[in-house]
């Protein structure tokens, strides 16, 4: 699929951190409960560590109890999803529409949100703007 951005695996490379290049680009999972951005409660908008898209606003966070950011909508259309049938089992991956980046998973077992689904999303994959322009928070 052609993405309005495109690099190069050495630009990737460059560009990200090693943890960040194993699960942006090459679909990895960080461990959980270790990331900045999972119980954070700063109001702002979460955007791709590769490529800044918005992806999810803080207003559709919520505390899952996964061990990794957990939301119950993107923001339209900037979210794309593949089946995910490794480790056994029958997922649905998400990933960056602009980039094709691995983001994580979403699952049907957001229970008691609007809309029933939680992305359970890796925290290096993101990054924090705070609405309060206090500046950009890496996951």
């Amino acid at each position: 699929m052609a993405y309005d951005v495109e690099k190069t695996d050495e630009e990737w490379r460059a560009e990200l951190s090693a943890e960040e290049y194993q699960v942006l680009r090459k679909a990895g999972t960080e461990r959980a409960f270790v990331g900045k951005l999972t119980d954070t409660e700063t109001k702002g908008v979460y955007k791709c560590k590769a490529c800044s898209a918005t992806l999810f606003e803080s207003d559709t966070k919520f505390h899952s109890g996964c061990g990794w950011p957990s939301f119950y909508q993107p923001v339209t259309d900037t979210i794309e999803y593949l089946d995910d049938s490794t480790m056994g089992m029958k997922r649905t991956e998400v990933r960056c529409a602009a980039c094709g980046s691995h983001l994580g998973h979403v699952f049907p077992d957001g229970f008691g949100t609007p809309t029933g689904d939680r992305y359970c999303i890796n925290s290096v994959s993101l990054t924090l703007e705070p609405a309060d322009g206090s500046g950009p928070v890496a996951g």
